[in-house]
């Protein structure tokens, strides 16, 4: 791992951009970085995707931490062709996530991209809800592994393409940076919570509700995002 990590600076060199790249429109070169910041955060499609992201970061981080252990608890961690349920869960989910990833990029070229990002999450919400009510076994597991798979990190090519949309592409690393620390607050709060209440109430149960509940609200927040350039771009 340590040597692929060293790998991915080099291989990164090909696709090295610069701040004109992207839509010119929406650039402004002369802004600085206090006031790309400054207009971001006064920006409520902004604030309502780097919210949104905050629950992707805690309903994936929670399962990735907390599913393998939900399944043992549920005593269907037997063995599937050498390798556990838990150990298939994790793959399948990374597996379909490449499918995903690649998808919502495409399909994000043609649809709107904040209903998109709606979809998504109302389909976690929807299948989390499927998954808990029916009755789970090694196959619904690897079921709904495979089901987030596909909307597991297909939220993040729509994400970004949304700030490209809306700041161009000058600061789009740090204002992406900005919607991914929310990501990442969600993610430590979806690991840790699913940790205590566990060790708590001896149950999961309260975080995947919350979880489900969390899709909800992102779906509900993505819907009125406005796919367009800041005002200050429409009028330079």
């Amino acid at each position: 791992m340590s040597a692929l990590m060293l790998l991915i600076p080099l291989l990164a060199i090909p696709l090295r951009g610069n701040a004109k790249s992207g839509s010119v429109t929406v650039d402004n070169m002369n802004q600085t970085i206090a006031d790309a910041l400054r207009e971001a955060l006064g920006h409520k499609s902004f604030l309502l995707l780097t919210t949104g992201f905050f629950v992707c970061g805690f309903q994936v981080a929670f399962i990735t931490a907390h599913f393998p252990k939900y399944i043992a608890d549920l005593g269907l961690d037997i063995s599937l062709g050498g390798l556990t349920v838990a150990a298939w869960a994790i793959a399948l989910i990374g597996l379909f996530n490449i499918f995903g990833s690649l998808a919502s990029g495409i399909l994000g070229q043609k649809y709107s991209k904040p209903k998109m990002l709606s979809y998504l999450y109302i389909g976690r919400s929807i299948a989390t809800t499927a998954f808990l009510l029916l009755p789970q076994t090694p196959m619904s597991v690897i079921i709904y592994s495979i089901i987030m798979g596909l909307l597991w990190l297909s939220t993040v090519a729509p994400t970004n393409a949304l700030v490209a949309v809306m700041f161009g592409t000058r600061h789009l690393g740090m204002l992406g940076g900005v919607v991914f620390f929310s990501h990442q607050l969600g993610s430590f709060l979806g690991v840790y919570f699913g940790g205590y209440l566990q060790d708590v109430t001896g149950s999961y149960d309260i975080v995947w509700w919350l979880g489900v509940l969390l899709g909800i609200f992102a779906a509900i927040i993505h819907w009125p995002i406005q796919e367009k350039a800041v005002e200050r771009a429409a009028t330079a």
